[in-house]
């Protein structure tokens, strides 16, 4: 009994102390479980030789998507082009790089990231995927994200947004405004290769990452 009051009294101090330090709210670090790795290579495992469209006949690569399991904030393309369906991996090519330029400029890397699309297949000639490409493969990002759980889906692009939102909006409609997926806040900003198109994109895209740091990225 007198253990009992003793561990209560040391609880409590704890307590205390925490809450003196940052406020009432507990903290939580999901980096510190393992298992969203384990849970993905194994979702990996079980649909990587999807065949549910024309494109998985297709395709040179399923790009599953790479980047840290329990990542904050998970980047969605599309869809693969044809640097991705040949290496395997999400942006790889020069809208890839650009990409990767932008992270560091906020301190990030693409390991502390998660970045995918959502279809995993490449479409023919790079086209838009089309509703049925979608139906198939949309539930295998929803999965991914259940997993990762992140705090913040960043959407790239018009078409990425308008797969993901079902709207018809215009990019500037999507941007500087959070909706939701999947109860997973999300945020549209220029897909990299439009910036590479168009470089009066790259200053509100920088305000959109500027966004991000501030309230997306702890201690940054």
């Amino acid at each position: 009994m007198l253990k009992m009051i003793k561990m209560k009294r040391v609880i409590n101090n704890f307590l205390n102390q925490y809450k003196e330090v940052y406020d009432d709210k507990l903290y939580y670090d999901k980096r510190m479980d393992i298992k969203s790795s384990d849970d993905l290579n194994q979702y990996y495992e079980k649909i990587k030789n999807c065949l549910n469209c024309s494109l998985g006949h297709k395709r040179n690569n399923f790009v599953f998507g790479v980047g840290n399991p329990n990542a904050e904030i998970v980047f969605v393309g599309e869809a693969p082009g044809k640097n991705e369906d040949l290496k395997g991996e999400p942006f790889v090519g020069r809208g890839g790089k650009l990409l990767d330029k932008i992270l560091e400029a906020i301190k990030l890397s693409r390991k502390e990231v998660y970045i995918l699309n959502v279809l995993k297949c490449r479409p023919p000639d790079n086209r838009d995927p089309n509703p049925s490409e979608i139906d198939e493969c949309e539930p295998y990002l929803k999965e991914q994200l259940k997993i990762i759980k992140p705090k913040l889906i960043v959407a790239l692009g018009r078409i990425s947004a308008m797969t993901l939102l079902k709207k018809k909006d215009s990019l500037g409609d999507f941007r500087n405004k959070i909706h939701k997926y999947e109860n997973i806040d999300l945020l549209v900003t220029y897909h990299p290769a439009a910036l590479l198109r168009n470089p009066n994109f790259k200053k509100p895209t920088w305000e959109d990452f500027k966004y991000i740091k501030k309230n997306y990225i702890n201690g940054r």
